[in-house]
């Protein structure tokens, strides 16, 4: 149960849970925490409560915590309100009748007597216990001065409150209270944290979900996310009326724990909590993990042990992983992480007021039903900082890093005042658990099958390329696929700000890859190795590919003196903002000052944007162009028709389309690479061949994947595989005709695609 941020201040809700009525009081935005021993209001606001709802067999105060009173603690409570509710309505202890036979002058001080004893008896019980104590002490001694003629009422009233006191002394607060009683001073509330002792669940995160489906709304999917089988988690996709977004409502298994499994957690992490990392143990972050992970487990074990619960293996496990997730980790942001069908994760600022918003690969833009607090994301911010080593503060309120959990990598974005003047805010990019592959790209029309072959001839022929687009256009991606064409037998050098790129499943695949990691362009000082300066190493560690993960500022003068050392080497390629290609060249020389002769040096540029459908609901990731740079141009590439389109988006068709120049063999940068090749020069047909060669085989592949329903034949080890084999048998044909003629290699191709399938199926 939790209660939306804008309800009413302690409106309360009673729910039937798992065979019980549980009350849900709201506290929040109350200016303190819910605490029956501190608040006196808080006890009398829930006796009241109690009096209309005397059913309930537990208490849930909601605030950043939840704070959970038993079913024993909630007895006590309605004890007392029973006794209230009793001795106003049965006894009618305030009545004339009640509290006087004929002393009537004597009505008002014993009305005020009891009323005060009442007032008491919600909000301080023990206080009222010795109060009416005090009272019967009190008449006893009056008793001996009043006169004889109002004697017996004065005994009648003495009866009546030692009636009541005897009730009173049967309640079970009072038997828990009255070891305690030795010196009490009236209004000490620290006797009541001897009673009440609430288990705070989850009190593993602050972060709270909205686990209620809103009653209006339609279920449009519903599916499980995991990483492991023991750490599973359902996810729904909702849609409610007159609202844009769709609803991604997550329920964890942190939140479908039995009492017993909590109690266990709030143990097992007020133990665990002693001890957060160093910084030097975030130099290696799944060591640690996997530290804390094996020490949870005993510690559940000896825990369980202790308080006679069983545990079964797979509960051992699951309660480990929420307690390293919500102790050193990152809480429920490594659980979107593990849904592969997540692109975006952003936390806005103010964070605690905010629910996350998500950007989903089937359904856009969705809220979601999680609402961090202000606790949560400062804790994971100072991880943050421990993790990449460097600073987010008032003089640096950007930090540019990445989070890797298991195989589940994000870039990790933040920003803090005075940038943002609500706080701290994140938003967080999720990779592919793989690599994406140009025959992914064309299952989910990125590009077609021709862009595809293009791309892989361009690599192959080692052009200097930029991939440019906007925010979220895919990008980085593209650039990743890319790689995955590059023969594995080329050295690669990456320099990254922050690491995005598929470094680790490269060589993996035996790539011969180098990691550089550079100073961010947005930090001021610090003492990683500049973007620019790490280009220019680069160039000194010998012949190799070289990748700029982004292309953002003084390290774009480098890169185009290693462009135009590299250019007919190997492959430079980066990833750049703009929208198209004359916007990469005002970007390049007007805002990050490349000379506009300089800039000659790039030979392709792919446009990769957002695609938007009419109603402005919808939005796809497209390869708009593929444009090459001509070298005629002195001034301005547009005006001076320096730029060639190959391909073109067909918004229409929802297509790349080749354009006539490059049908016409009217390319100057596929020219000079034919030229180098023996068989190729000035043999137009055999080249545009080969790209319709390469352009097969990768539609093939994704023909195959779909037939077969073997989506493996899609991903980075299998286009490796596909790669080495055309590459192969293009040689073999090439040393046998002359030339790797497309009606040779591809049923040759075929054959091999056939066996492996075979083998594969056996």
């Amino acid at each position: 149960m939790e209660f939306k941020e804008g309800s009413k201040l302690y409106a309360y809700e009673v729910k039937r849970q798992s065979g019980e009525d549980v009350l849900y009081i709201n506290y929040l935005g109350a200016p303190y925490v819910p605490s029956f021993a501190e608040y006196p209001e808080v006890l009398e606001r829930t006796i009241d409560v109690l009096i209309e709802n005397p059913n309930v067999s537990r208490i849930v105060l909601v605030q950043q915590k939840n704070y959970n009173y038993d079913f024993n603690e909630t007895s006590i409570l309605l004890e007392l309100a029973n006794l209230y509710v009793y001795l106003i309505k049965q006894e009618k202890i305030l009545s004339q009748e009640k509290l006087i036979l004929n002393a009537e002058h004597l009505f008002s001080k014993r009305y005020n007597e009891l009323f005060s004893f009442l007032f008491l008896l919600k909000s301080d019980p023990v206080s009222s216990y010795i109060e009416l104590k005090k009272i019967i002490l009190q008449e006893r001694i009056f008793l001996e001065k009043i006169e004889p003629v109002y004697r017996f009422d004065q005994e009648s009233y003495i009866y009546f409150l030692e009636k009541i006191f005897s009730l009173f002394g049967k309640l079970k607060l009072i038997e828990v209270a009255l070891p305690y009683l030795e010196g009490y001073i009236k209004g000490d509330r620290e006797i009541y944290n001897k009673i009440f002792k609430p288990d705070v669940i989850p009190n593993f995160t602050f972060t709270r979900l909205v686990t209620d489906l809103p009653h209006d709304a339609e279920i449009i999917d519903q599916y499980k996310i995991s990483q492991e089988d023991y750490d599973e988690s359902i996810v729904t996709i909702l849609k409610v009326k007159d609202e844009a977004k769709l609803i991604y409502h997550l329920n964890p298994p942190e939140h479908s724990l039995s009492e017993d499994l909590n109690r266990l957690l709030n143990l097992a992490r007020g133990v665990l909590i002693e001890h957060q990392p160093r910084a030097e143990e975030f130099t290696d972050p799944e060591r640690t993990r996997q530290v804390f992970f094996n020490i949870s487990k005993d510690l559940l074990r000896d825990l369980a042990q202790s308080q006679n619960t069983n545990l079964s293996y797979k509960e051992l496990n699951t309660l480990a992983t929420i307690l390293v997730r919500h102790t050193i980790g990152f809480g429920l942001i490594e659980i979107l992480l593990q849904d592969e069908k997540l692109q975006d994760i952003a936390l806005n600022a103010p964070i605690p007021m905010t629910n996350i918003f998500l950007r989903h690969q089937e359904y856009d833009e969705c809220s979601t039903n999680i609402l961090p607090s202000s606790e949560d994301v400062d804790s994971w911010a100072a991880k943050f900082r421990m993790i990449s080593g460097r600073p987010l503060d008032e003089a640096n309120p950007v930090l540019d890093t990445q989070l890797t959990i298991g195989k589940n990598r994000a870039r990790i974005a933040i920003i803090q005042r005075p940038l943002s003047p609500d706080g701290l805010a994140y938003s967080i990019r999720r990779h592919r658990d793989s690599p994406w592959t140009l025959p992914l790209f064309i299952k989910h029309k990125m590009l077609n099958p021709f862009s595809a072959g293009l791309l892989s001839f361009l690599v192959d022929g080692s052009r200097t390329l930029l991939v440019a687009g906007t925010r979220s256009s895919g990008k980085t991606s593209l650039l990743g696929s890319l790689m995955l064409e590059i023969i594995p037998r080329y050295r690669i050098i990456v320099l990254e700000d922050s690491l995005e790129l598929p470094i680790e499943s490269l060589r993996k695949l035996k790539y011969d890859i180098l990691s550089m990691k550079v100073r961010s362009a947005l930090l001021k000082s610090t003492t990683e190795v500049s973007a620019d300066d790490g280009i220019r190493t680069s160039l000194r560690l010998g012949d190799s590919c070289l990748i700029i993960g982004e292309v953002r500022s003084s390290e774009a003068k480098a890169l185009y003196e290693a462009m135009r050392v590299g250019a007919l080497a190997n492959v430079v390629a980066g990833t750049i903002h703009g929208a198209s290609a004359y916007g990469v060249f005002d970007r390049v020389v007007n805002d990050l000052e490349v000379p506009a002769t300089s800039f000659k040096a790039t030979d392709i540029i792919a446009i990769a944007n957002p695609v938007k459908t009419p109603d402005g609901l919808h939005s796809w990731r497209r390869l708009k162009q593929i444009t090459e740079v001509r070298k005629h141009w002195k001034e301005d590439p547009l005006r001076e028709k320096g730029f060639v389109d190959l391909v073109k988006y067909n918004v229409e068709k929802d297509e790349l389309e080749a354009t006539d120049d490059l049908i016409n063999g009217d390319s100057e940068i596929i020219k000079d690479i034919a030229s180098n090749v023996k068989g190729w020069a000035g043999n137009w047909d055999a080249v545009y061949d080969n790209i319709l060669l390469r352009a097969k085989i990768k539609n093939e592949v994704v023909r195959i994947s779909q037939l077969t329903g073997n989506n493996e034949l899609l991903e980075a080890e299998f286009n490796t595989l596909s790669n080495h084999a055309f590459h192969k048998i293009s040689d073999e044909v090439h040393q046998e005709i002359g030339l790797p003629v497309s009606e040779r290699v591809f049923p040759e191709w075929q054959k091999w695609l056939n066996n492996k399938i075979k083998k594969k199926m056996i």
